[in-house]
């Protein structure tokens, strides 16, 4: 066994939370190694999740645009896809951002451990490294930040070929000819839309009554019917009870949850995309003492420490939206803590964003949030069929929809956007909320024109029935 090297700071987990606590610890004056066993660090997001599906996303957008350029009076002909190239594409762009990782650790002086990572004590972790296994003391903190992975359904045994995870589906070798998707969250989405487009048959199995569950309900509906008219099949309050294999093919049984007879639905792939859980398997959490709560996330109190002394846990472990940037502010916010500075993450300001397209993309309350609570609110809306630049691109799908605190206040409680360029155009509404601004504050800046943005001012302005453009 080596001699063992001694760190400020060790992170198991080398993914959005575990990386940027790494880097801002280091800025912070502290000895920092993170311990992650892939071979390009970034975690799943970077992996076999946010990245490699954005590839594939913005590769088969811009098929489809090319499919429908006649209506902009531009004609190109035999458009199609080359699926290797698509691949290579996201290849490349997975390799050059995780090798941007490692870079970014290397310029702050954080030292890269490969391997797993297994806690000894609440001051020694042990390193499984492809070459052996070594020990690492801890002088101030151990984090574990160790992101989470795909839940699994028991009748469904994943081969990730024809039964598939999130991973299989970035990495399939030809477009299903029918692709049955478990799940009507944001990766059965997302991940639907991209085979879609590349002409898979594509269907929606979702044990609710909506997709997209954790969204306002008006604007998963309004998501529903455009994703309807691009050709998607739901199949709603049913929840799979069994399958079997007949010849190439999967055969789920699906049954409502209500009242109604089973069915059944025959695909050559199934995407399972039922949520994730924590991973905290091969940590030894009960060597210092750690006990998962019902649901496998390891509890910490708003200072991010588990029960162990000295030891935190940060990200998908810990339970909460399972978002890259979530994980991120939080590794920011304890790296400062650490330091005895005051680090904080502000979750009533943290967007989520469905990369579909049209995006949904939203931050706040909902609406239904707000009418169980009993809290008084007006609303305004605002439709992209009305936005100059929206025209202009033939992108008129969608709308903003503006939630505010009543009377007194006009304090804006949620923003939530379905339309073109969505998840960018949800950050003007993430920084005014930030700051506690008005729906006025909003309404009376200055918003260049043609622009998307002009939206989220009507709808600003559509709270006191003030719209120009509607």
């Amino acid at each position: 066994m080596a001699s063992m090297t001694s760190y400020d700071l060790v992170i198991i987990g080398g993914g959005p939370g575990g990386y940027p606590c790494a880097i801002r610890a280091s800025q912070l004056g502290m000895s920092v190694a993170v311990i992650d066993d892939r071979e390009l660090l970034g975690g799943t997001c970077l992996n076999i999740g946010c990245i490699p599906s954005k590839a594939l996303l913005q590769a088969t957008e811009r098929l489809e645009m090319a499919r429908n350029l006649e209506a902009f009076g531009v004609l190109v002909d035999n458009v199609r896809a080359d699926l290797a190239g698509v691949m290579r594409h996201k290849a490349r762009v997975v390799t050059e951002l995780g090798e941007g990782v490692a870079y970014l650790l290397r310029k702050n002086k954080v030292t890269r451990l490969q391997g797993r990572g297994r806690l000894l004590s609440r001051d020694r972790v042990e390193v499984s490294a492809p070459d052996g296994s070594f020990e690492v003391q801890v002088r101030k903190a151990i984090v574990l930040a160790s992101g989470s992975k795909a839940a699994t359904l028991p009748d469904l045994p994943i081969d990730e070929q024809r039964i598939v995870t999130s991973a299989g589906a970035l990495s399939l070798t030809a477009a299903p000819r029918h692709l049955a998707v478990i799940g009507g969250g944001y990766v059965g989405l997302e991940l639907g839309s991209v085979w879609r487009r590349l002409g898979s048959e594509v269907t929606v199995v979702e044990v609710l009554d909506r997709i997209a569950s954790g969204v306002d309900s008006e604007m998963s509906t309004a998501l529903h019917k455009v994703l309807e008219a691009q050709g998607f099949q739901f199949c709603l309050a049913h929840k799979v009870v069994g399958s079997r294999m007949e010849a190439d093919d999967v055969v789920l049984e699906v049954e409502p949850m209500g009242d109604g007879a089973r069915g059944t639905i025959k695909a050559d792939v199934v995407l399972v995309s039922i949520g994730r859980r924590p991973a905290t398997d091969g940590l030894d959490l009960e060597t210092v003492g750690i006990k998962p709560d019902p649901r496998g996330y390891i509890p910490v109190d708003d200072g991010f420490r588990t029960s162990a002394e000295g030891v935190y846990a940060i990200g998908d472990v810990i339970g909460g939206a399972m978002l890259a940037h979530k994980a991120e502010e939080e590794g920011i916010a304890l790296a400062e803590r650490l330091a005895g500075a005051a680090g904080h993450v502000d979750y009533g300001t943290i967007p989520a964003v469905v990369y579909t397209w049209p995006e949904l993309a939203s931050v706040g309350r909902t609406e239904d949030d707000l009418k169980a609570a009993g809290v008084a609110y007006r609303v305004g809306r605002f439709p992209f069929s009305a936005n100059a630049m929206a025209k202009a691109r033939l992108e008129k799908n969608g709308l903003v929809k503006v939630l505010l605190a009543d009377a007194g206040t006009d304090r804006i409680l949620g923003v939530h956007i379905l339309g073109p360029d969505a998840g960018s155009l949800i950050h003007e509404a993430v920084a005014v909320m930030q700051f506690g601004a008005a729906a006025e504050d909003v309404a009376r800046t200055s918003h260049a024109h043609p622009t998307l943005p002009e939206a989220l001012r009507e709808a600003c302005l559509a709270v006191a029935d003030r719209t120009i453009h509607l």
